[in-house]
């Protein structure tokens, strides 16, 4: 089992920025990649950004590429997703994930709020 726990979001004006951070706990080496997803209210759940836990490859959608910035502490066992010139249509609670395989998220923090004022 690995257990997520997300911090750092809250409350920023648009053009401000926020960073959160996933603590990963448990069975840590089994982790192949993490991310982090969305769901702003109404929509779908939706992918952010992921970055590989060995290697650290990192992907991201198109919506938040050249402002959000993920990156991983592994002495700490935390990821960090690092957000700058935020949008109100960033608003959404954001979820950390983590996988054990290709193509799999396999578990889920609890979320945290980003609420971006306009």
């Amino acid at each position: 089992q690995v257990q997520l726990a997300e911090s750092g979001g809250g409350l920023v004006q648009a053009g401000g920025s926020l960073r959160l951070s996933c603590a990963a706990s448990g069975r840590i080496f089994s982790i192949n990649a993490m991310g982090w997803y969305r769901q702003a209210p109404g929509k779908d759940r939706e992918f952010v950004a992921r970055i590989s836990w060995s290697g650290g490859r990192t992907y991201y959608t198109d919506a938040v590429k050249g402002r959000f910035t993920i990156s991983k502490d592994k002495a700490k066992n935390t990821m960090y997703l690092q957000m700058n010139s935020l949008k109100p249509e960033d608003t959404a609670v954001y979820y950390c994930v983590a996988g054990l395989s290709s193509g799999s998220w396999d578990y889920w923090g609890q979320g945290t709020q980003v609420t971006v004022s306009s």
